[in-house]
C-alpha cells in the first residue's frame, strides 16, 4: 500500500514538474516588441509578437525591445554665422529597425545618449554656417541635413530616423528687439512711401479735374456768348426784315444790350449804386455816337 501511495505522489510530482516545464517553455510576445532569446548567454534568435516556445533554464529573455516610435528632444545653444547666439530646439523621432534588433541592444547600451549627442554635433555644424534670417528661412533644410546626417549614424547601431523637426529657433531678448524695430522701421518706411503715393496721385486728380473744370467753364462761355452773338443777329436780321434802316436797327439792338446791362447791374447782390445818364434814355444817343467812333477809329486803324 506504502509503495502505491509513494508511486502516485512521484508521478503526481513528475506531472507538476512537466507542467511547470510546458509553461516556462511558452510565452507571448505582444504586438509592436521584440524578444532577444540567449541561450546559455549566447544570442540565439529574435522572436516577433505571436506565441513562441522555449528550452526552460536553456533559453532566456534576454531583453524585451519595443519597436514603436520613439521621440527625443534636444535643446541647444549655439551661434550663427552673423555672431548672433540662438537656442535651437529639436526633435526627432526613432525606432528600432526591425532587421536590427540584436545589434540595436547588443552594440549600444544607451541609444537616447548617444542619440542626443549625433544631434548636437549635427546642429552645431550646420547653424553656425548659415545667418539668423538664413536660419529662419531654411529651417527645414536645416532638420533634412541634422536627420540624414544622426541617420546615417544611427543606422550603425540598428537604429532607423524616421523623421527630424527643428521646432525653435531663440535668439537672446536683446536681438529679439532689435528684429522688431528692424522690421517696424521698415514697415513705417513702406507706409510713408504709400502715403506719399497716394498724396500724389491725389493730386494729380484734383488738378485734372480743376483743368476739366476749366475747360468745360471755357466752353460754357463760349456757347453762352456765341448764343448772345447768334440770338444779336437773328434780332438783326428781323428788324431789316420789317424794313427798318440798319442804322436804325443797330440803334436798336445797342440800346437793349444797355438796357440789359443797367438791369443786371442793378441785380447784382454786389451793386450798391448805379449811376445812370441824366438824359436816359436820350443820354443813351451819346453813348451810340461814342460806340460808333469807336468801331470807326478801329476799323480806319486797320
Amino acid at each position: 500500500m506504502d509503495t502505491i501511495i509513494v508511486g502516485w505522489v512521484i508521478a503526481l510530482l513528475i506531472i507538476v514538474v512537466v507542467i511547470a516545464l510546458l509553461v516556462a517553455a511558452i510565452f507571448v510576445v505582444p504586438q509592436q516588441q521584440a524578444y532577444i532569446i540567449e541561450r546559455f548567454g549566447k544570442f540565439h534568435k529574435v522572436q516577433f509578437a505571436g506565441i513562441h516556445m522555449r528550452i526552460p533554464v536553456v533559453d532566456r529573455i534576454a531583453m524585451k525591445t519595443n519597436m514603436r516610435v520613439a521621440q527625443l528632444d534636444v535643446k541647444l545653444e549655439t551661434k550663427t554665422l552673423d555672431n548672433v547666439f540662438v537656442t535651437v530646439v529639436a526633435s526627432t523621432q526613432f525606432r528600432v529597425n526591425p532587421e536590427n534588433v540584436a545589434t540595436a541592444y547588443y552594440e549600444l547600451r544607451d541609444p537616447a545618449g548617444q542619440l542626443r549627442s549625433y544631434m548636437e554635433d549635427a546642429l552645431r555644424s550646420a547653424i553656425p554656417a548659415l545667418t539668423l534670417d538664413d536660419a529662419f528661412a531654411r529651417k527645414d533644410d536645416v532638420a533634412f541635413d541634422v536627420q540624414k546626417t544622426v541617420g546615417n549614424e544611427m543606422s550603425r547601431f540598428g537604429f532607423t530616423v524616421v523623421k527630424t523637426l527643428i521646432t525653435a529657433i531663440d535668439p537672446s531678448p536683446q536681438v529679439k528687439a532689435a528684429m522688431d524695430s528692424i522690421n517696424a522701421a521698415q514697415r513705417e518706411k513702406e507706409a510713408t512711401r504709400q502715403r506719399a503715393e497716394a498724396q500724389r496721385i491725389q493730386i494729380e486728380t484734383q488738378a485734372a479735374a480743376e483743368a476739366e473744370k476749366t475747360r468745360l467753364q471755357g466752353e460754357g462761355q463760349a456757347n453762352y456768348r456765341r448764343e448772345i452773338a447768334n440770338g444779336i443777329v437773328d434780332q438783326i436780321k428781323s428788324l431789316q426784315a420789317v424794313g427798318m434802316d440798319i442804322n436804325d436797327v443797330n440803334n436798336v439792338v445797342l440800346f437793349n444790350q444797355y438796357l440789359d446791362v443797367m438791369r443786371s447791374l442793378s441785380d447784382s447782390a454786389n451793386a450798391k449804386t448805379v449811376v445812370l445818364p441824366a438824359s436816359t434814355p436820350g443820354g443813351y444817343q451819346d453813348l451810340y455816337e461814342q460806340v460808333t467812333k469807336a468801331m470807326l477809329t478801329a476799323a480806319e486803324t486797320k
